[in-house]
């Protein structure tokens, strides 16, 4: 099965193939945001894979599009709603700011890290 890690979180999680990044991080409570819901219509579930992008999907036009209005895009960036799991192994992953703070203001009840 393969594994993602939230580095600055020193969380990881097994999922079944095809889950999404951000499916993965909701089922360890992750701070990652989705103020969408998930449908590819914002950029608050937005990550950088730092290793293991071979095993996810390859991003399409509509994430790009998404991609083109995030804060601090980078070659590694990734919407955690569209990248799904296709292959076993280990994907490591931090979670940008822009998708932090989303969460937290999402979710007001939880504690902020100092």
């Amino acid at each position: 099965m393969p594994k993602v890690r939230f580095i600055d979180q020193n969380l990881e999680v097994e999922v079944p193939i095809g889950t999404s990044l951000l499916d993965a991080a909701r089922k360890i409570d992750a701070p990652e945001g989705s103020a969408c819901g998930g449908v590819c219509a914002c950029s608050t579930c937005h990550v950088y894979v730092e290793e293991g992008a071979a095993l996810l999907s390859e991003s399409e036009e509509d994430e790009e599009d998404i991609l083109d209005k995030a804060f601090d895009v980078k070659m590694t960036s990734r919407l955690g709603c569209q990248a799904k799991l296709l292959k076993d192994g280990l994907v490591t992953l931090r979670i940008s700011k822009e998708s932090l703070e989303a969460f937290y203001n999402e979710h007001p009840d939880v504690p902020r890290p100092r």
